[in-house]
């Protein structure tokens, strides 16, 4: 397998899905906390990246087998096209996992054995949202799931590893008793700060199911567009939107974001143009990218106005 084809395997074009909540989160610690750890940083996002391949390999691989549309299968699939045995695949995601599991263990001795009950539970997900009998991507839970994981989970640990013990939650453990103590306080502010990456993050994947929604039907994937409707499932896209203006604004109102934050409103008739493409027409070639294209524009001036927010704090 050469470069050009592994990356597309990885498909590591999508991977801008990942790095928003990295950089927003470690943006955020040095805001809010004031604190930084560049060596528990580093690991972190090399072991996100590396794990965020192997779960879009599994994805791929699995679609590959289990597909039951042969012209998808052997020409739209990337194993199918580039001639990769599901033998080579299976091989490279073991190794990539078990290289993100190496680096979660370091990073768990470096800060609290919670960081490995967290990431585990990440793992966990992760492996499961396209591999098993019951793989979630083919379930109504896509969208929370690869929302939540994503969103909420890579925030969380790119501010874990980088504020002191304690600072967010810790887990003790004397055998044979353990303790569990955190601040609630900063567990909800963490919890909205992510908020509007849970949002356009989960519409990445709903823009998906909602565009491939016949092809899920003929590859038996029952996806939450297949529960909900079409047209339910185009207002809950344009309405996560909205929720991540909402979560941004009620920030500034508690004054955990500086009022500059509320510039992100200079952006919104550009994303509700982009809403009223999708809800105009749902494709793949050609409106699917504008989930993309919200998540970049509206990440993007957040992280500008975060990096403006600390040269003046």
């Amino acid at each position: 397998m050469n470069v050009p084809v592994f990356l597309e395997f990885v498909e590591i074009k999508t991977k801008l899905a990942s790095l928003f909540p990295f950089v927003l989160g470690t943006l955020f610690t040095l805001y809010h906390f004031g604190s930084i750890n560049a060596l528990n940083t580093i690991l972190f996002f090399i072991a996100m990246v590396v794990f965020d391949m192997a779960t879009t390999a599994i994805n791929n691989t699995m679609d590959y087998v289990k597909a039951k549309n042969l012209v998808y299968r052997d020409e739209e699939n990337i194993l199918g096209k580039a001639g990769i045995s599901v033998k080579q695949a299976a091989t490279i995601i073991v190794s990539m996992i078990a290289f993100a599991a190496l680096l979660g263990l370091i990073l768990a001795a470096r800060t609290n054995l919670l960081l490995l009950v967290i990431g585990a539970l990440c793992f966990a997900i992760g492996i499961l949202y396209t591999f098993g009998p019951f793989p979630i991507s083919r379930m109504p839970l896509g969208e929370v799931a690869s929302g939540l994981t994503m969103g909420f989970g890579i925030f969380f640990i790119a501010v874990f590893v980088n504020v002191p013990a304690g600072t967010l939650a810790s887990l003790l453990l004397k055998w044979p008793n353990f303790t569990l103590a955190g601040n609630i306080a900063n567990l909800l502010v963490i919890l909205l700060q992510s908020a509007p990456l849970v949002f356009t993050i989960a519409n990445i994947m709903l823009a998906n199911n909602i565009c491939d929604h016949e092809t899920d039907i003929s590859n038996h994937r029952y996806t939450l567009t297949f529960y909900i409707g079409k047209p339910v499932a185009v207002r809950l896209y344009a309405w996560l939107y909205y929720g991540a203006f909402a979560a941004t604004t009620i920030s500034v109102l508690f004054g955990i974001y500086p009022v500059w934050m509320l510039f992100i409103w200079a952006i919104f008739p550009i994303i509700q143009r982009n809403i009223n493409r999708f809800k105009a027409k749902q494709d793949k070639a050609t409106t699917f990218n504008l989930a993309i294209k919200n998540l970049i524009l509206y990440h993007g001036l957040e992280i500008i106005l975060l990096i403006v927010s600390l040269i003046l704090k």
